[in-house]
């Protein structure tokens, strides 16, 4: 690693306002059944997958299968949204107040060395370079996944959504803000896998297992030196 300093960021555990504070004590009640920061855990091997994609792609999916896998603490956004928001109606003010308080628990989650999926849409470069900077901060490898599906088969994934048939997702976003987010959306500005999950996403969740046990992320930030 370099002595690149961090750009600046939307909120992490140094900034966060006490709003997010207050939202970040009450996701991790959720989470753990305690607003408390669990204590330090001295040296661990943090590591950190963070997932970018539309609703509908897969990204939950792909968390639970590498969870069978490999030990993870999982921030899945639209479960902890509904912590702050039972009727969520994805604004941009709804969306900058839950990423501050979910930046304040990744941070916290990656001082203490455990290993993090970040499930969350992460479609722009403001909501994804905080958490490159976290994870740099705390010397985390860092796997940046993006994820696509066949319009046909998010349609109907979404719908399924809507008629209870997948209850093991706690999303609300239908067809409509999907469309809403997808023209918001940004190129991941740095080396990342990519899984189309209407194929087989096995090898991927495999390469995962590997770079784990291999303690190493996947590309460095363009620009960033690699001494």
């Amino acid at each position: 690693m370099t002595g690149r300093q961090p750009k600046n960021s939307l909120s992490t555990g140094r900034t966060a306002s006490d709003q997010a504070l207050r939202d970040a004590a009450i996701m991790r009640v959720e989470l753990t059944g305690s607003s408390r920061p669990a204590a330090a855990r001295g040296p661990g091997s943090p590591f950190l997958v963070m997932l970018s994609g539309l609703p509908g792609t897969g990204k939950s999916y792909f968390a639970r299968e590498l969870m069978k896998r490999v030990p993870f603490q999982v921030l899945e956004s639209d479960r902890l949204r509904k912590a702050l928001v039972p009727d969520p109606r994805y604004t941009r003010g709804e969306h900058s107040r839950v990423f501050a308080a979910l930046h304040v628990l990744l941070e916290e989650f990656l001082s203490q060395g455990r290993r993090v999926i970040f499930d969350a849409a992460n479609l722009t470069e403001i909501y994804r370079q905080p958490v490159y900077d976290m994870a740099y901060r705390a010397l985390a490898p860092l796997v940046v996944i993006s994820f696509t599906a066949p319009e046909e088969m998010v349609q109907k994934r979404l719908a399924d959504r809507d008629t209870g048939l997948d209850p093991g997702n706690y999303s609300d976003a239908g067809w409509l803000i999907h469309t809403r987010l997808r023209q918001g959306a940004q190129p991941i500005q740095r080396e990342h896998l990519k899984v189309d999950t209407s194929l087989d996403i096995g090898p991927v969740v495999e390469e995962i297992v590997r770079l784990v046990e291999a303690g190493r992320g996947v590309g460095l930030p363009q620009g960033a030196d690699s001494e």
